[in-house]
């Protein structure tokens, strides 16, 4: 489990409903959220968030973070940009679990609107309290994610 339970929140206007969802599941379970879509003139673009989310959770601000997008895949884009942050997106619980246990991933991305596999509750359920296995292995894959030259 992630501690302290602080997490960094972000969508763009495909994701808003899933969001809604899973910061009132968050909340209801004693998480602290911070929300940072930004929204301009009723537009809410994915960009903005993913490194919103990215530079919080990377630079130690968050311990974790869930940005929702329309895919998923432009918002993690943004997010992978910055040094630390870690964004997978997962399509289900399996997804969700493996990649927690073995990139240690600290930022959860799902779709809004692409098909995913299980609810997104219950993904973020099995995100949030998967442990990174920490194994020689992975922990070595973990510092070449970060530093392509480390072995």
């Amino acid at each position: 489990m992630f501690t302290p339970k602080r997490i960094a929140v972000g969508s763009d206007h495909a994701a808003l409903e899933a969001k809604a969802e899973c910061i009132a599941h968050l909340e209801k379970n004693g998480w602290e959220v911070a929300d940072f879509t930004i929204i301009n003139d009723g537009r809410t673009d994915y960009p903005q968030a993913g490194h919103a989310v990215g530079e919080e959770v990377g630079s130690g601000n968050f311990p974790v973070g869930l940005l929702l997008c329309a895919t998923g895949i432009g918002i993690s884009i943004a997010a992978n940009r910055h040094h630390g942050a870690r964004a997978a997106l997962c399509l289900s619980k399996e997804y969700a679990q493996a990649t927690r246990d073995h990139n240690d991933a600290n930022i959860l991305v799902m779709p809004g609107r692409a098909t995913i596999y299980d609810s997104p509750v219950e993904i973020l359920d099995v995100f949030l309290s998967t442990e990174f296995s920490n194994g020689e292995r992975h922990a070595r894959r973990v510092r070449m994610i970060d530093d392509p030259e480390a072995k």
